[in-house]
């Protein structure tokens, strides 16, 4: 069997699992379809939509898509137990680093989005809140995030590899109130 026929009649078994790989760069097209392939199907999905949601907030709020998250996070502290987050939970909570948790935070508290202190239980510990600019920045960029992850998922909906992650993810998300 020549080169040439031997890749005409893979590309005839496999042409869902290649569109899907085409789709996420680093993700070689499998045997079989199969859970590497829901993986880069998954993984096309959070690139268009991080990506989409990326270039909205981008220009209309000059803010990035961790940026965002980090406010978010920290905007629903509280003063009960168990209220405040520390860094290392700011980085769980927006699949980061400590270090670049770190530096994201540091560049937010220099454009004065927020504060960090002392946790006065544990000296080692440090806190961060959001300040009044930070919350004014998020609730103004928040319909853009929305609305931005809508346009994101309405045009994956439209891809056959996609369509049944989108409706996963619209699944999830609670009613509205």
């Amino acid at each position: 069997m020549t080169q040439q026929t031997r890749e005409k009649q893979e590309e005839r078994e496999q042409p869902a699992v290649r569109q899907v790989a085409a789709d996420a760069p680093g993700c070689p097209p499998a045997p079989e379809p199969g859970l590497a392939q829901g993986w880069c199907a998954l993984s096309a999905l959070h690139s268009r939509i991080e990506s989409h949601i990326e270039r909205a907030l981008q220009a209309g709020h000059d803010l990035s898509v961790r940026e965002f998250s980090v406010l978010n996070v920290l905007s629903e502290q509280h003063d009960g137990p168990g209220g405040h987050l520390r860094m290392h939970q700011v980085a769980d909570s927006v699949v980061l680093s400590q270090s670049a948790t770190t530096r994201l935070v540091t560049r937010l508290e220099e454009r004065g989005l927020l504060s960090r202190y002392l946790c006065p239980d544990d000296r080692r510990g440090i806190y961060t809140n959001v300040t009044p600019d930070g919350l004014a920045l998020l609730v103004e960029a928040r319909p853009t995030h929305d609305g931005a992850l809508r346009e994101a998922l309405q045009e994956a909906g439209r891809r056959p590899e996609l369509a049944p992650l989108v409706t996963a993810v619209e699944t999830l998300a609670p009613p509205a109130r």
